[in-house]
């Protein structure tokens, strides 16, 4: 019986292979820093935006899938053909991502890096490695799985990653047992008059809603060979990965938001966190949570060191190919960006919540163009977009307007 079941669990998880490659991408370092923080900050008072933020990402991955399904192209290259100078607002979503990406990049590693350090000084009383050293393993671990492995490869480290992270955040809930009535009482909605507030709403949109998450969406469902009839299975494994993205991400924020928020405690690095944990749940606690962000952060890197190589093959409609010469140098380059954090004073978790807003400036160059697509006869033949799905496009639409202008009100 036991083996049946996890026959049945490994089915189901691979149906919704793609969802999972993108918890995995979505919710990292990142997502956990940007949730903590505003946990620790505000209580659940934003958690308004991150329900807001996991529907609209619900309706354009299905979307964004529904048309790779329908063309058989993937995104970029559906912009870059079907618009006239297409190429340029293509080039424009493929430069912008790529930075942003590399930025997160250097902000992931220097997180998992000095988290590892933090748990290695609690299993072995005080032994401390330079952070240098760890993400160079990580890296070579990361580029030998690269360099062999494969896009099902991939997906099982990526399922392994996701559940182990999940487990982990919901073990440290029960563990730290947090004010249930200060998670209620915090539910409702608004953005506190305090500086930072429209960067965190706009950090909170960035990770989640994520240009780069619809873009990569369109890759992903053509890389799992899904076809004009998976058009079901498409809008089932969106709405998992959305639903997966609300529940984990939600459980970081209220895990912050009933103890550090409650004991008036902020934020201010990831470390500082598992310290703020440690006397809440005991070095268990600690070591559970470091397990579960490092997996979390290693989950995003993943996808991260392909977007360029995949990102590239879609604007050129060429197939992707990640073991090519070509592909391998793009990986190697943006690994060395792995090591930022050595050399910058700034501190990893700040460039984190910089990425996330940065990403939040990107949506509405996403969002506007799958409105269009959706609606074009000659390209959608029998599978145009019905009004509720233009609806929900245009309310992503606007949200993307607000959360830009949010994203820029803290930026500059």
């Amino acid at each position: 019986m036991g083996k049946s079941f996890i026959k049945k669990a490994g089915i189901a998880l691979a149906a919704v292979g793609p969802g999972l490659f993108l918890i995995g991408y979505n919710i990292g370092t990142g997502s956990v820093t940007t949730m903590a923080k505003t946990g620790a900050e505000y209580g659940m008072s934003l958690f308004w935006a991150l329900v807001l933020s996991c529907i609209f990402t619900f309706i354009l991955m299905v979307a964004y899938g529904k048309v790779t399904l329908v063309t058989g192209k993937t995104a970029l290259f559906n912009i870059k053909t079907e618009f006239r100078h297409g190429w340029i607002l293509a080039i424009y979503i493929l430069i912008a991502l790529i930075i942003g990406e590399l930025l997160a990049l250097i902000g992931v590693m220097g997180i998992v890096a000095e988290l590892t350090q933090e748990g290695i000084r609690l299993l072995f009383n005080g032994v401390k490695i330079n952070t240098f050293w760890i993400i160079l393993i990580f890296s070579l671990l990361l580029y030998l799985l690269l360099w062999f492995g494969r896009y099902k490869s991939f997906e099982k480290v990526l399922i392994v990653f996701v559940i182990l992270m999940g487990l982990s955040f919901l073990v440290v809930f029960v563990l730290v047992k947090p004010e249930f009535s200060a998670i209620l009482q915090g539910m409702i909605p608004g953005i506190p008059h305090t500086s930072g507030a429209f960067g965190l709403v706009a950090a909170i949109a960035g990770t989640t809603c994520s240009a780069a998450v619809f873009i990569m969406r369109s890759t992903v469902v053509a890389e799992k060979g899904w076809g004009i009839s998976n058009l079901k299975d498409e809008k089932k494994d969106a709405f998992v990965s959305a639903f997966m993205m609300l529940f984990l991400s939600g459980v970081i924020m209220a895990v912050a938001a009933g103890t550090l928020h409650v004991m008036g405690l902020k934020l201010e690095n990831t470390v500082e966190m598992i310290s703020l944990f440690e006397p809440l749940g005991g070095k268990f606690a600690a070591l559970i949570l470091i397990l579960g962000i490092v997996g979390a952060g290693l989950s995003t890197v993943f996808p991260i060191v392909l977007i360029a190589p995949w990102l590239i093959a879609d604007f050129s409609g060429k197939p992707r190919n990640i073991h090519s010469s070509f592909s391998r140098i793009l990986i190697f380059i943006a690994l060395l960006f792995a090591f930022g954090s050595v050399f910058l004073e700034q501190r990893p978790p700040a460039l984190m919540i910089f990425s996330q807003a940065f990403q939040a400036c990107i949506l509405p160059a996403v969002a506007i163009p799958i409105l269009i697509l959706l609606n074009r006869k000659k390209l959608m033949k029998n599978h145009l977009s019905g009004w509720k799905m233009n609806v929900g496009v245009v309310a992503v639409i606007l949200f993307s307007f607000l959360t830009t202008w949010f994203a820029i009100i803290e930026l500059f």
